[in-house]
């Protein structure tokens, strides 16, 4: 898979794995991990590159004696969701066209 398209990917699960609640690191590699598994690395680039696009915040709250940071979904990262929705459409329609059968050549 090309890797730009693969990033797009991560970075649309990773905002769909936090656009109901804010989560932290941890819990999002256990969301995600039915859809796709990632590694501890891979997730806090994501999660940074995402911050930095202002496509989520970030908070740091004390969880039993540590701090944790939690990830909140901002308005740019709920249009990212609803950009992939549309592109994603178009990706449909090319895929099949490309894996159509062809019956005959009329």
């Amino acid at each position: 898979m090309d890797i730009q398209m693969k990033r797009g990917l991560l970075d649309v699960c990773v905002l769909a794995a936090i656009k109901n609640e804010d989560s932290y690191g941890y819990k999002i590699i256990k969301d995600l991990k039915p859809c796709i598994e990632l590694s501890e690395s891979t997730l806090y680039t994501i999660l940074k590159r995402l911050e930095s696009a202002g496509m989520l915040t970030v908070r740091t709250a004390e969880h039993g004696g540590r701090l944790r940071k939690y990830y909140r979904i901002t308005d740019a990262g709920r249009r990212r969701i609803e950009d992939f929705k549309d592109d994603w459409t178009q990706i449909l329609t090319i895929y099949r066209f490309v894996t159509k059968e062809e019956n005959s050549y009329e």
